[in-house]
């Protein structure tokens, strides 16, 4: 199949005489996680990971992806005519540098500049321009090819987030949003981030499986905001109260009614706004920024924190009650089987929506694949001896969770196995108590999670740490923790992921992930100082702590997080879970050398 839609392609392609076809597997929004209409990238090669990059010529067809994905996009293309490029790795060129390098005069490089952003085709550009080829705007050539294609999304039901959950009304956030633009000299804004976009308006939908967002476009000015959306999905009162703040157009006629509403100089975001725009604001008078709502959202107001809160209460509680159904010694289960058992004990949490994304249940050796994901059609048993990493989320109508532990099946597990789960649990505990100074950037902590797996010459390749948002999308910007050198401090407010891992190709995964909210901490002579809040409550798994490689501080830091989850969690369980996390919270102690001596 693969190899037949490649086929039709390349005619295409010999027909309108097009060198190179690049696929981005983007929508227009620069989604993480696009509508299955631009699933693209996953139709023409069957690589389903969420991130990657596709050029296609007559003779080749490559496919970069980042490490979180090497293991899963090595199998998914086997067989399929695509290669694999590393993105990261030594000697690995990324895309642009693949072309340049193999650029000819007079070479056609052709593009969908629905799917790619304005920064992206302008580096492609002048990358290219020196050797005389030509990036192009050939339109959706995916489209002539692709049978019963799935339309975008316009069914799904809009809803209100209540002032009160959002901790800020509309009109609120357009004053704020329209004050920075006219400190930054700035008369009008475009609008293409749907999680921005959702934030600003204070809806939600479900449009994207996983995230309660919906497909449009917002233009803002000085003195009026209108919202560019499918007509009809504003049902009566939603209407109404939209209506209060934006004019409405249809999302269809974007392209031809921005231009008309453009006066002075704007500010857009190169790296979210595709370069179908680029001829209407991509001039240079205009402001190339990140989005001004970007950055308001990402520091969690004290409601929508409280909200965090609540919702992470209630899925620790929902973990609990699985983990104490769950048979780890004698129980025969598949990934899937895991992962439902869990989605069924948070459905009945008051205001739980859905998964926050796909859930991962990786045993044995596909712990080892960052981003596995199992379906009931291929899903590994889950008996015997073997760590599972489980990394699973939940929407609530407050906010949004993200949790990752790694379970022991069986009854003793190795020592290799004891040593590397207590390394990613000395640097998850090492991040999530550390106090920094106003103005630390997430690479100035980066290490501070891996140093004990540095110190016994083991890593890890993914982030660290990714910013969450609030009752949106699980991956939220600008803040991260990552070697990236992404030049953004953390600020009170924000939540990020704390989440070390360790894999072992065809053996075995660790991964242990707690949220966390930046918060104030203290003064001195030296200045302002911040640390985290933690709002994950889930138990760590306790037969793969090896006591002997933990200070006396990170015992009494496990202690102290058991005793919290089972204060918190306690009044949202049953008798039965109660009980079962009062034993499995019990506390740990270090095994004294006098107790060993007399042993010996």
């Amino acid at each position: 199949m693969i190899a037949e839609r490649l086929e039709k392609l390349r005619r295409i392609l010999r027909e309108r005489d097009i060198d190179w076809y690049i696929i981005t597997g983007n929508d227009p929004h620069g989604s993480e996680y696009p509508g299955q209409r631009w699933r693209t990238r996953a139709f023409i090669s069957g690589f389903t990971g969420s991130a990657g990059v596709i050029a296609i010529s007559q003779e080749r067809a490559l496919l970069w992806t980042d490490s979180r994905y090497f293991i899963q996009a090595g199998k998914e293309l086997e067989g399929s005519g695509f290669e694999l490029m590393k993105e990261g790795m030594e000697g690995v060129p990324s895309l642009p540098e693949f072309l340049s390098a193999h650029a000819e005069k007079g070479m056609k490089v052709g593009v969908d500049c629905a799917s790619v952003s304005i920064a992206g085709f302008r580096k492609l550009s002048e990358m290219l321009d020196p050797s005389g080829s030509v990036v192009m705007d050939t339109g959706d050539l995916i489209d002539l090819i692709w049978e019963k294609r799935p339309q975008v999304p316009s069914e799904a039901p809009i809803r209100i987030i209540d002032d009160r959950k959002a901790g800020e009304s509309v009109q609120e956030k357009l004053l704020r949003i329209r004050n920075i633009m006219r400190q930054k000299g700035a008369r009008w804004t475009f609008v293409s981030s749907l999680d921005d976009i959702a934030w600003i308006t204070n809806l939600r939908s479900s449009d994207i499986p996983y995230n309660p967002l919906f497909y449009a476009f917002l233009f803002i000015s000085l003195s009026k905001a209108v919202l560019f959306i499918a007509p009809g999905r504003l049902k009566d009162d939603v209407l109404k109260a939209v209506s209060r703040n934006f004019s409405i157009e249809d999302y269809d006629d974007t392209a031809a009614v921005l231009p008309s509403l453009i006066r002075g100089t704007g500010l857009y975001s190169p790296d979210k706004t595709a370069a179908m725009f680029i001829d209407t604001v991509g001039s240079k008078r205009n402001i190339a920024s990140a989005d001004i709502s970007s950055f308001l959202k990402s520091r969690k107001n004290k409601a929508e924190l409280d909200g965090m809160r609540k919702a992470h209460i209630l899925d620790g509680a929902a973990y609990v009650a699985f983990l104490a159904k769950l048979d780890k010694i004698n129980g025969i289960y598949t990934e899937t089987m895991i992962s439902n058992a869990l989605e069924r004990e948070r459905k009945r949490m008051d205001g739980y929506i859905g998964p926050s994304f796909a859930p991962i249940s990786a045993f044995g050796q596909n712990g080892a694949i960052v981003h596995y994901s199992a379906s009931e059609e291929k899903s590994a048993n889950v008996m015997g001896h073997g760590l599972l990493v489980l990394d699973t989320g939940s929407q609530f109508s407050m906010g949004t969770t993200d949790v990752t532990r790694t379970l022991f099946f069986g009854t003793d597990p190795t020592e290799e196995e004891k040593r590397d789960y207590t390394l990613v649990l000395k640097g998850h505990l090492a991040l999530l108590s550390q106090i920094f100074p106003k103005g630390t950037r997430g690479v100035q902590l980066d290490a501070i999670a891996k140093q004990f797996m540095w110190q016994n010459y083991s890593t890890f390749f993914h982030g660290t740490g990714h910013g969450v948002g609030c009752c949106l999308m699980v991956h939220e910007g600008p803040q991260r923790i990552s070697p990236a050198l992404i030049d953004v401090p953390l600020e009170p407010g924000m939540v990020v992921s704390d989440e070390p891992g360790l894999y072992k190709e065809g053996r075995y995964g660790i991964r242990i992930e707690n949220l966390l909210a930046v918060r104030n901490d203290d003064e001195s002579e030296f200045g302002s100082f911040l640390s985290f809040e933690n709002l994950t409550y889930v138990p760590y798994e306790k037969s793969l702590i090896d006591v002997n490689l933990l200070t006396d501080d990170e015992i009494d830091q496990i202690n102290s997080y058991h005793r919290k989850v089972f204060y918190m969690l306690s009044p949202y369980l049953d008798s039965y879970s109660a009980e079962w996390l009062k034993q499995y919270a019990s506390p740990i102690e270090r095994i004294s050398l006098l107790s060993v001596e007399e042993e010996i």
